[in-house]
């Protein structure tokens, strides 16, 4: 019997539970500072159990950790380097779905000494894209190409039916980490020239991309393209991009947001008993009598176009209901957009994942162009897409990792065939399937 520890008991976690609980010879442990999440998860079955733990408690992790033989880590990312320390330290492998830190890179040499792998970036996005991607570059480089062009893009969003709202978008967990990524600036390669977008600029720097079988959505800048040169082994590409999808009508409001500076993360004690009329006004420095959607154009300088307004306006920026008990701008906007937001019962979600390579072969100066498109959506009344698509590369690494059938040792992620490979395709068997075309460019 093999035992698998999973720390966490987050909105993604019920996949990998219950496709580990699957296997005849697991035995699962959801440990989560709120037992009745876990215990939820478990769902009786015999072959789990609900563990409390608070996880900055080491005395209990380490002894966790030492009855285990592999270890997810779905806790808040910061905890995964010391997580890995006391799998290292105990010999345990490890896996987990989120980006993997300078601070757990550090751990790679000590982890192959041990015989242990740490198993990082084995969701979605990061996940299945770096395994989708991995294989077509390998694929082309295996016939003597090169890909010349990578742009890849990746969104969770309302599936087209449930698309009921201005904003084109809902959520289903804490919006936070989304609201925060409208902090960040961009960086890519584009015509073998650096493109920097300023924070400011992050959601005016857009274009749109056309899905087969959903029409037109818009993409802009994630983060910082250029690692990616190094970590998919593509030295020499003249353009590598990679996005972030989401409906028509986002970005043009999140310009507007972001210039307002309504991701502020300053604490503000005068907020406490405002309504949303008047911290509005505040923020844009005039008062709540003034006319606020032509004082929006001065704060940000530019003319927002009406949608986008519209758009805000029923958010409720303009309104008269009171604020919720937050500090920040940030959190008081993530509050409300948690509450005007929400998946229905019975909705679903959906992820899209889009690469589009451009290659070149030495015969006679081919190119090719490649595209890999994941459509997946989630099951009503079930599990999200988003669910799955973290989860269950996870619960199949970690299944592959204790039967034997990944052998690595260090820090990894899964960008090699002998990880990548298997997983794509038991995902393939879960419906999960990149689908590939290609054709001369």
């Amino acid at each position: 019997m093999k035992n698998v520890l999973i720390l966490g008991a987050g909105l993604v976690t019920r996949p990998i539970v219950r496709h580990l609980l699957d296997q005849p010879d697991f035995k699962v442990t959801v440990a989560s500072r709120t037992v009745s999440k876990a215990e939820k998860l478990i769902n009786g079955h015999p072959q789990g159990e609900a563990k409390t733990l608070l996880v900055d408690d080491s005395v209990a992790l380490r002894e966790m950790i030492s009855r285990a033989d592999l270890v997810v880590s779905l806790v808040p990312y910061t905890y995964h380097p010391i997580v890995a320390e006391l799998c290292i330290d105990m010999g345990k492998q490890m896996v987990t779905t989120s980006y993997v830190s300078e601070a757990m890179k550090k751990l790679d040499e000590k982890a192959k000494k041990a015989g242990v792998l740490v198993l990082n970036e084995i969701g979605v996005d990061p996940g299945i894209d770096h395994m989708s991607a991995m294989r077509i570059i390998h694929n082309v480089e295996e016939k003597d190409g090169k890909v010349v062009s990578f742009y890849s893009y990746c969104g969770g969003l309302p599936a087209p039916e449930a698309n009921t709202n201005p904003f084109g978008y809902k959520f289903s967990w804490s919006p936070r980490g989304v609201v925060l990524a409208g902090r960040n600036a961009g960086r890519y390669l584009k015509d073998g020239k650096i493109v920097d977008v300023e924070n400011k600029d992050l959601f005016a720097h857009r274009w749109d991309v056309e899905i087969e079988g959903l029409g037109t959505l818009e993409a802009y800048t994630n983060r910082n393209s250029l690692p990616y040169i190094e970590l998919y082994g593509l030295e020499g590409i003249s353009s590598l991009y990679r996005g972030t999808l989401r409906y028509p009508g986002w970005c043009d409001t999140w310009h507007v947001i972001v210039n307002m500076g309504l991701l502020d993360l300053d604490k503000r004690d005068y907020l406490k008993g405002l309504t949303f009329r008047e911290f509005t006004a505040k923020v844009l420095g005039v008062t709540p009598n003034a006319d606020l959607k032509k004082d929006i154009a001065a704060k940000v300088g530019f003319k927002p176009n009406p949608e986008s307004l519209e758009r805000l306006e029923w958010l409720g920026l303009f309104g008269d209901d009171p604020l919720p008990a937050e500090r920040t701008y940030l959190d008081v906007l993530s509050a409300r957009l948690l509450e005007k937001l929400p998946y229905e019962e019975g909705e679903r979600d959906m992820i899209v994942l889009h690469h589009d390579f451009l290659a070149e072969y030495p015969d006679e100066n081919r190119k090719e162009k490649i595209t890999s498109t994941l459509i997946d959506f989630g099951i009503p009344r079930g599990d999200s897409s988003m669910a799955r698509t973290v989860s269950l590369p996870a619960a199949i690494a970690s299944k592959l990792i204790l039967q034997g059938k990944i052998k690595e040792t260090g820090v990894h992620i899964p960008v090699i065939p002998s990880i990548y490979n298997p997983v794509l395709d038991e995902l393939e068997s879960l419906s999960i399937v990149c689908k590939e075309k290609s054709f001369p460019a």
